[in-house]
């Protein structure tokens, strides 16, 4: 096993930091080895936006739902979706962009946000550092646009608190791999057998780490979750940004 497989495998949310400054030039590794992956048609569709301005933090963290991890690290990171670089580069050729005005353009930012996003993951850790990624972003998407100064056609996707490991913090198990890897199709009979087996799992994990008063099994809390759209708010945000998913 190589040492870059080992660090993906051994991933785990970092929620407390140490007061620890991260110098910009690692800062700038993270985001190099992001903007070198794979993008759609070299579009590009991504850019990061590097926070470090305390009040500012402090504000993102408010607006991410009261996360204080995300004033309390040295930098947290806001990866955007990005179709006004395109969009200058139409206006520049005349050749008009459309591709924001359907769903299929904000498919495609989104898997080049997450791409950067993984890769920001496995940069930061093998630095050293710990992360957390905050889909919290986009719980009041309109003041954080404002916030960053977000031009028409980008949207905040996910943000990235980045820091010095506080403590190690627990691996949390993930839902048994033969129902995440499949062989040539999809096996909706071992997922559907998997369900209760992962349950079992993490009530174990809740109750070895001590958190099974205040949490619960994976069925129950997404199912809590997903009864409702618990960001309501991306929707008008998406559409003021002039992005569309007709």
């Amino acid at each position: 096993m190589n040492n870059t497989i080992d660090i993906i495998k051994d991933h785990r949310s970092i929620r407390q930091y140490l007061d620890k400054d991260v110098p910009n030039e690692l800062i700038d590794d993270i985001i190099k080895s992001a903007q070198a992956m794979p993008n759609s048609i070299n579009g590009q569709q991504a850019s990061v936006i590097v926070v470090r301005d305390k009040k500012k933090k402090e504000k993102l963290a408010e607006l991410v739902g009261n996360q204080e991890y995300v004033a309390k690290a040295p930098v947290f990171l806001v990866f955007v979706m990005d179709f006004y670089r395109t969009y200058l580069a139409g206006e520049k050729t005349g050749l008009k962009q459309v591709i924001h005005e359907d769903i299929e353009g904000i498919l495609a930012g989104s898997v080049d946000v997450g791409i950067a996003l993984g890769a920001s993951v496995v940069a930061a850790e093998s630095l050293g550092l710990g992360t957390v990624p905050i889909g919290g972003i986009r719980k009041n998407p309109e003041e954080v646009i404002e916030l960053l100064g977000l031009p028409k056609y980008t949207f905040p996707m996910v943000g990235l608190v980045v820091g010095y490991p506080a403590d190690k913090s627990h691996k949390k198990p993930r839902v048994p791999f033969d129902s995440f890897k499949h062989e040539e199709s999809y096996d909706t009979k071992v997922v559907e057998a998997s369900i209760n087996d992962y349950d079992e799992e993490m009530n174990k994990y809740l109750k070895d780490i001590g958190r099974s008063e205040q949490e619960t099994n994976w069925s129950t809390l997404t199912s809590r979750i997903y009864q409702s759209v618990y960001y309501p708010k991306v929707k008008d945000a998406v559409a003021k940004q002039g992005l569309k998913s007709k």
